[in-house]
């Protein structure tokens, strides 16, 4: 299935409101489903978000995650809502990938189960119980500092993460940095990844007039502090020798779009 690089453009407002309506509905039925993408750094940043209409941002769909084993009810109760699933994409994801249009309001809804996989892969076991009604933080920066080609919005979500929530050791409405440290000590391409992206944050963020002075120190501070925690996990032997492979052979996947 593949949708008009011409997106029907709809309000962050009524974006934000149908989260609710489909959050409301799945778990009426029993299982989780979480918000990630741009409407879910939106919610999870209450002050930063202010800085939204300032980026001119514009939105045209809603992301979420959920585990793959409730994908039967969460599909039903998606469709009691008016939704039409492709079922394609979920037959070729191998349960691990769902879409659903509404005709009526042209809302496109992207539903991950089990993982986020885009240019790499982040697991979400256990991760759904964390943080509601979006998944945890860390999860939500890495699902944007996992993409090797990034765009605008990417690094503007980054940057909101960034200034709104301090870095911490668990998910009590901080980044928990030891989950994204652990996870790219698994994978050298993952680190890779969000090694440059990191860097490129840094670069990009001095250069948003939208932001003072003291944002893009907090931001260049929040880089450097998240990157001197990934460099002090101990990396196994795999990762070693990918290491010295380095830049020479490509390292991530590329993202088949769907939408």
């Amino acid at each position: 299935m593949t949708r008009d690089q011409n997106a029907f453009i709809i309000d962050r407002a009524a974006l934000e409101h149908e989260v609710g309506r489909v959050i409301g509905a799945v778990e009426a039925a029993g299982p989780r489903i979480r918000v990630l993408g741009s409407i879910g750094v939106a919610l999870h940043c209450p002050d930063a978000h202010l800085l939204l209409p300032a980026f001119e941002r514009a939105y045209a769909d809603i992301d979420f995650a959920a585990y793959r084993s409730d994908s039967r009810a969460i599909s039903g109760a998606i469709a009691g809502l008016g939704y039409i699933e492709a079922r394609d994409v979920y037959i070729a994801s191998e349960g691990l990938r769902a879409i659903f249009e509404n005709p009526v309001s042209r809302i496109h809804l992207d539903v991950f189960y089990d993982r986020l996989e885009f240019c790499h892969v982040i697991p979400l076991a256990g991760r759904l119980e964390v943080d509601t009604p979006t998944i945890p933080l860390a999860e939500l920066l890495l699902s944007k500092l996992q993409i090797v080609k990034l765009n605008e919005k990417d690094v503007v979500d980054i940057i909101l993460l960034l200034l709104d929530h301090e870095l911490g050791a668990d998910d009590e409405d901080t980044i928990d940095v030891g989950r994204i440290a652990r996870l790219a000590a698994e994978e050298w391409g993952l680190w890779r990844t969000l090694t440059m992206n990191l860097a490129k944050v840094t670069v990009l963020a001095a250069t948003y007039p939208q932001l003072r002075d003291e944002q893009r120190a907090r931001v260049a501070a929040a880089v450097t502090e998240l990157k001197g925690t990934i460099d002090t996990i101990p990396k196994p032997f795999a990762w070693r020798m990918r290491d010295r492979v380095g830049d020479r052979r490509q390292w991530w996947t590329d993202v088949d779009e769907v939408r």
